[in-house]
Formats: C-alpha cells, structure tokens, sequence
C-alpha cells in the first residue's frame, strides 16, 4: 500500500482537516516535475550523449553497492552542489500571539521552475503551522483535563479510605484513618501550570487499605506477609523522603458525589428535587464512583493515544514528502527542514508521553491491583480480529435460506395452497406470527448493509453510537444473526405447512400452531441470557437503550437512544403482531385456528395504544432534550411527532371504522405529517437542500463522492413516504395479494426507508463532528466541586 492510501487510512476522521495535506502537496510537486520535464527536452543532436549517460548511470548503480564509486561521487561537481544551501527555516513571532509560526526561505527561486517550489514551500510551511498549532491545543487541554482528574482521583482516595476506614502505616506507626482528618496539602493545589497535568497524576501516593481492620500479618502465608513487610518498608522510606506527601484522607463540604441515577424514580426526583443533602459515604456510591472514574481513565487514556498517533503520523508525512521533494528536484533540503520539524514542539515535546505513563501507573496502581498485565488489557482493549468461520457460517445459513425458501414455494404449487379455500384463514392467523420475523430480518438487513457502508466511507459509527472499543458488530456479524434467524423462521412455515396439510398429521394441529410462539420465546430468551454468548455485550447494550427508550423522559436521551426509538416508530406493524401473539395465544383461538381478535374492544383499544408508542417515546425524549439542552429545535420535533401521532390515529380509525369522515381526516392528518417529516429528514437530519453549499442543493462536505447519490437518496424517501398513504387510498387488497401481504409489503417499504434514512443520518452526524474535531465520548466525572 503506498504511503497516501495508508495515510489516510490511519487518520482519525474526525480530526482529518488538522492534518497535513499530504495529497495537495504531493500535487504540486507532480507540476514542479511536469515543469522540469517540458523545459528539459532532449535536443536530437543529443540523444547519443544523453543515452550514454543513462548507461553510465545504469552501471554505477551496480557499483555503487560496493562502495566503488562512492569517493568519486563526493568529489563530482553535482555532488558539491548538492551540498549547498537550498532553504532556511527560521522561526516567526506574530504579533499579539504567543505563538511563533515557522517560515522557510527558498534560496533557488531563480531557478528554472523556482516558482512551484517556492510554492511547494509556502504551502509546507502553511501545513506545518496547522499541524503544529491544532497539536499544541490538544496538548493544552489533555493537560488541563489531567489536573481535574487528578483532583478526582484524590477525592476518590479519600472517598475510599473514609468509607472503607482502613489502618494504614503512617511514618511508621499505625494510625487509623478514621481518627484523623487531613485536609488535602496546599501543595496540591498550587503547582506550576506548566508541569501540572503531569505531576499532579504523579502526586497520588499508595494507600494500602483492607476491609478488615484486625487482619494482622501473622495470618497469612509467608508470601503475602513478606509483601506487606516490603511495602510497609516502601512507605517508610517514602514517609522520609523530603518530597513525600500524604494522601489526602479527607473529602471537602464543596465536593458532591455525581453519580447518575439508576431507575426511573431516582431519575425523576433527580429532575422535580434538588438535593443539598451532604455527602454520603456507603459501599455503592463508591463502587459507582470508582467504576465512573475508571471509565474518564480509560477514556483519556485512548485520547492521549490519539494525540500521540496524530503527531507520529504527522512528522512522517513531513519526512515522506522532504524525500519526494529530495527525489524530484535532486535537491538536499529534506535534512533541514526534518531538523526544525524534530526541533519543534511537534516533534521534541514529551507531555502526551508523561502523562501516559502516569495514566497507567495510576489506573494499575488503584484499579488493577497492581497487576500490570491486567491494567494494560484494560487500557489497550485488543482490537477485533476477522473470524473466517463467520463468514462460512453466514454463506451456510444464507444458502440454507434459499433452499428453504424454494421448498415453500414448491410446496405452495404443488398443492395448490394460494386457491385453497383455508387461504384466508391461514393469511389471517399464520402470517401475522411469522412476518414478525421478517421485519426484524429485514430490519437487521438493513443495518448490516449501513454497517458496510458506513465502514468503506469511513464514518466512525462505533464512536457516534459509543460502542466499547472492540465490541462493535461488523455487518458479517449483523448478517450471521439474521441469516440464522431466517433459516429458523423459514423452516418453521415450511414444517406448518406440511404438518397442516399432511392428513396423517392433521390431529396435531394445535401443537403445530406453537411453533411461532416456541420461536419467539427462544428469541427472547437468547436477548435476555446472561452468559457471554452470542454477543452478549451488543444484546446488553440494545437493551439498555430499549430501557432507556421506554423510561423516557426520566434518563437523559443520548444518540444511541434516541436512535433506537426512531427505528421502533418504523417497526409499527411489528409491535401490531406482537399484540396478535398475546390475543392469539392467550385466549386460547391457537386450537381451533379461528381469529376472534378483532371482535374484542379491547383489542381494537390496544390496536391504537401499540401503534402510538414508539411516537410517543420520541416526542417524551424530545421534551427531556428541551429540558436538559435547552434548544428550541427539540421542542419543533417534539410537535412533528406529536403530529405523527395525531395522523397514526386517525389511520387506524379508517381503518377499523371506515366511512367519509375518518378517511378526509386521515387523508388530511397524513399529508401534512408526511411534508412536515419529509422536510425534517432532508433538511435537519441529513443536512440537505443548502442553497449557498459548494455542492449544488446539498451540503458543503459529503462522505460519498458521487453526488447523485443524495438526489436519489432525497426521492426515495419521499416516494416511501407516501406507503402511508395505502390505507387511505384505498389499495387495502389486490386480486393477486391478500390484505395481510399488501400490509407486510407496506412495513417493509417503511423499513427500508428506514434504513437509508440511518446511513445519511449518522454521515450527517459524523460530519458535524469532524467539523467540531470531536473525536472523543464526554465521560461524565464522580465528584462534582460546588
């Protein structure tokens, strides 16, 4: 792979516009050769001694390993000049700025082709300037960030000691920590704001602590007493060292611990109460607040690597193009401009090493128990590797589908199913229960297909959602669920079929109508099994947010929430069959195959309630937005919702009551919800139909090269919006296809819109981040300081 592929490859997306345009400035060194190229022409009285000198060359290359021409080479008139000064690289101050920028003067300008070099110069130096000056910021604020964790780890230490009141050895005596109060040292506090974001993680001392405070060395093995002896030696010397300071064992009146609420009723009086209680010392907000300090830890660990990662492959680009400048002009002025480049900020400072370094002493010193090995698996979560059975798996179950598939249909012909006169009643009752499966296959589908193309367009999709580094489904992995469940789906209706219609079979008719509800209980209880298989930490994760999505507002609403809820409001039908389980199974109709749902009222009342509430999660998040962020936005997408809601209403009403009234009511509801959602999906939520943006009615930056993808994009989802409008216009039935068919095809469309509203949604999203160089989570702190 050449360096710019790799390049690129290697860059944190939502920082690419602070790197160093490796491709522009590889451009214009392509014209300073193009240049060179046409003013360098051969003359044919030439061609001889220009054909002997590249035989010349030819051979001194097979010399040169050797050695042999290497004195003759120094001594040549090409080689001296070679040796002279081409550039000067100087340091500028700016006025009003702190910061000096770097300046390079070309000595060669007048030169044949001088002026692409010059500038080639201008632009490095322009580049340089960026790199430089986006790194020291990033420097700047990791430091700032690592005095207040700093602070929170000695408010943590405190916390710890306080709660758990252990006997520590103290210069040498044991003195219990929960006799004394000691306020934190003044010295940690006034540190030169220079070297504060590392030495305050270095001022953090050792506190042996032990639940037990009558354990005494005598009873335990030899080992651990030799340890203990070693350690309390350790804090002896360490007590008569000039530099030693204690732990802070005290947490101030100003310090609250912030610990997130964990139900809907601590979450609510978290909203409606403000609590001035003080600070309460028990063993569960400290586990909750190691467990939330672990989490920061960890995080600007992974943001000081980042920040490394970025500088490394910066001063490599640099290099690289010096020696592509050195190769095209045969010029020596790599070596002088790689000098400042490592004498600079760039490549000489060391904070974002220091402050890793006190990062993993810390985390495997207060986290790990010192187990190093354990603390750096942590820290460093190995990256996913490509499984190859997954892909065989997914081949295997994807065939197997298709052959399912083609025995349904041969089944179907051969006995003459689609005339049969029980072809209404098994449409009615059957279908229902088994194309719930094939919305979520679809559905899962359709993810797997934006998980790829989120990955080829590079759209950090895992950060954008906070995924736990390497527990992120890949769409092979997507794929493999849903092909799996297919096959189990499928042949579920191929064994109904036949043991429905086989007359040795047909006293068996009940057990045979079980077969969608065993399917559904081995679907829930594979989402809710607790052992670490089948991605137990992706399953964990939908269901928190599914929690989240059904407790709203009482948690504050996060992308992956609000994200999850928008899917659920394209799964209506879905939610309408599962309430189809619950009447058909629990009334007990399953036995005679006979469907007396629909005469119930309370069934027809539900058919309302089901259809409402994925809406109506929606627009409860959209008021907890309005109230924690305070944006207007979120109040306007609150009423496009609850306009929704309005419009679903009346749909189901004309289509359980009918009549004229119902149907220009529901025509009505659903025309104006369609443009309001219209409007909001290409505008807000993609970031479309911008009339100044560089690319003609769209937006200035796009993950997808070809543009005409977004105007197809735009008339789809305006084409499926109107599947709303089947209903009302009558196409309930075809001769062709049953009603129950015609409303699968139409959930399916939804679907589908569904997810290519997902891709541009989180392009646009991941965009905005890369406008904003956001590239990390906001981890919320334990100890808030009032």
């Amino acid at each position: 792979m050449k360096f710019g592929k790799e390049y690129v490859s290697q860059m944190v997306q939502e920082w690419q516009d602070a790197y160093m345009d490796y491709n522009f400035l590889k451009s214009i060194l392509k014209d300073a050769l193009r240049h060179r190229h046409l003013n360098s022409r051969p003359s044919p009285t030439a061609s001889t001694t220009s054909s002997q000198g590249q035989l010349k060359r030819r051979g001194s290359l097979y010399r040169a390993f050797s050695g042999l021409t290497s004195r003759c080479a120094r001594n040549s008139p090409q080689a001296s000049g070679e040796d002279e000064e081409v550039i000067l690289v100087s340091a500028v101050q700016e006025e009003g700025s702190d910061q000096g920028r770097y300046q390079t003067m070309f000595l060669r300008s007048s030169d044949e082709g001088g002026e692409s070099e010059l500038l080639f110069f201008s632009r490095l130096d322009g580049e340089f300037n960026k790199v430089l000056g986006f790194y020291k910021k990033k420097v700047e604020e990791v430091v700032a960030e690592a005095d207040e964790l700093s602070k929170q780890m000695n408010a943590l230490i405190a916390l710890r000691i306080r709660v758990e009141k252990p006997v520590m050895g103290l210069l040498g005596t044991n003195i219990s920590i929960a006799a004394i109060d000691i306020s934190p040292s003044p010295a940690l506090v006034s540190v030169d704001s220079a070297r504060s974001g590392w030495t305050r993680m270095d001022v953090i001392q050792e506190v042996e602590m032990t639940t037990e405070e009558n354990d005494k060395p005598a009873d335990r093995d030899d080992g651990t007493t030799k340890a203990a002896d070693t350690g309390h030696k350790a804090n002896r010397r360490d007590a008569d060292s000039p530099n030693y300071r204690a732990a802070p064992v005290s947490i101030e009146d100003h310090v609250k611990i912030a610990v997130q609420p964990q139900s809907p009723v601590l979450a609510a009086n978290e909203i409606l109460m403000s609590s001035n209680s003080d600070v309460s010392f028990t063993q569960a907000e400290l586990r909750k607040a190691e467990k939330l300090m672990m989490r920061a830890l960890m995080e600007f660990y992974q943001k000081l690597q980042l920040i490394k990662s970025y500088c490394f492959l910066n001063q490599l680009a640099f290099s690289k193009i010096m020696k592509k400048y050195d190769k095209i002009t045969r010029r020596n002025a790599s070596k002088s401009y790689l000098k400042m480049v490592d004498d600079s900020y760039l490549g000489s400072s060391d904070e974002v090493s220091r402050l890793m370094e006190r990062v993993e002493a810390a985390f495997i010193k207060h986290f790990a128990n010192g187990n190093r090995s354990k603390g750096m698996r942590t820290l460093r979560p190995v990256a996913k590797r490509e499984k190859h059975r997954i892909t065989f798996f997914t081949g295997f179950f994807t065939g197997c589908a298709l052959a399912l598939i083609v025995g349904i249909i041969v089944a179907l012909h051969a006995r003459n199913l689609l005339k049969s006169p029980r072809r209404n009643q098994y449409m009615n009752t059957m279908f229902p229960l088994y194309s719930l499966f094939g919305f979520i296959i679809l559905h899962m589908v359709m993810y797997a297909t934006n998980i790829y193309f989120w990955r080829r367009f590079r759209i950090n999709y895992p950060f954008i959602f906070g995924f736990k580094k390497g527990t992120e489904l890949d769409y092979q992995e997507v794929l493999l669920l849903s092909s799996g469940l297919s096959v189990v789906m499928l042949a579920g209706v191929l064994s109904n079929l036949d043991m429905d219609m086989d007359p040795k079979t047909k006293s068996y008719e009940a057990l045979t109508e079980l077969v969608p509800l065993g399917l559904v209980t081995v679907v829930i209880c594979i989402t809710f099994c607790p052992f670490n298989i089948i991605y137990r930490s992706s399953r964990f994760f939908l269901i928190q947010c599914a929690f989240h999505c059904i407790c709203a507002p009482f948690y504050k609403v996060t992308l992956p929430d609000f994200f999850l809820a928008d899917q659920l409001t394209s799964q209506v039908q879905a939610f309408r069959n599962l309430e189809f389980y619950i009447c058909y199974y629990g009334w007990g109709n399953f036995t005679r195959r006979t469907d007396k749902c629909n005469e119930s009222k309370l069934f027809e009342v539900f058919y309302f309630i089901v259809a409402v509430i994925p809406y109506w999660m929606r627009f409860l998040q959209c008021l907890r937005r309005l109230y924690d962020e305070g944006d207007k936005m979120q109040g306007l997408n609150g009423l496009k919702y609850f306009s929704t809601i309005f419009a679903v209403v009346a749909r189901t009403s004309h289509e359980l009551r009918g009549g004229l009234m119902w149907k220009i009511i529901a025509a009505a509801s659903s025309g104006v919800a369609m443009i309001i959602n219209t409007y909001w999906d290409l505008v807000i939520d993609w970031g479309l139909l911008k009339q100044n943006a560089k690319n003609f009615w769209l937006r200035d930056k796009l993950a997808i090269p070809n543009r005409s993808v977004y105007f197809v994009a735009m008339v789809l989802n305006v084409i499926l919006r109107f599947a709303w409008m089947q209903n009302i216009l009558g196409f309930r039935e075809t001769p062709f296809l049953h009603r129950t068919a015609l409303t699968a095809i139409v959930a399916s469309l939804e679907i589908i819109r569904r997810g290519i509203w997902n891709f541009f949604r989180l392009e646009n999203e991941h965009l905005n981040n890369v406008g904003k160089y956001r590239a990390f989570k906001s981890v919320p702190l334990p100890f808030n300081h009032d």
